[in-house]
């Protein structure tokens, strides 16, 4: 995660109450505005999103644009989709996203998603041979 003295001076980022590990505050851009929440602690980075209008979710842009105020490039994020007995929902339309801090998150190759810009059909091929040799599969 960024350091949070590099968050709060993004212009979309209005800051209400700040914590020793985050804060809450106002996201706004492009018409839109939502309540956010950034926090770390027990080994995890998170940021929730609750749009001020409650027949809203966030999109993929949406996330996107929060990821890279508070990620850098080079790191990964995840929105999780827990067992149902493990669902949560204490806020409407409210999404989160997390990085774990203690280890490596695992996720899937992007061979296994579509084709990245620029790569080929062999780097393709020989990417997919690997992610089945990794988990153990024969192709």
């Amino acid at each position: 995660m960024r350091r949070i003295e590099e968050i709060i001076e993004n212009p979309h980022i209005q800051v209400k109450f700040p914590s020793k590990d985050g804060f809450s505050g106002i996201y706004t851009t492009y018409g839109f505005t939502a309540t956010i929440v950034c926090s770390t602690g027990a080994g995890w980075e998170h940021v929730s999103i609750s749009p001020m209008r409650k027949n809203y979710t966030s999109t993929w842009d949406d996330m996107c644009r929060l990821k890279e105020i508070f990620w850098s490039d080079a790191e990964a994020v995840i929105q999780i989709h827990p067992a149902k007995a493990e669902y949560v929902n204490n806020m409407p339309n409210c999404l989160h996203l997390w990085r774990c801090t203690y280890k490596d998150m695992v996720l899937p190759p992007s061979c296994l998603v579509g084709i990245r810009k620029g790569q080929t059909r062999e780097e393709l091929q020989k990417e997919i041979i690997e992610a089945y040799k990794i988990a153990g599969e024969l192709l």
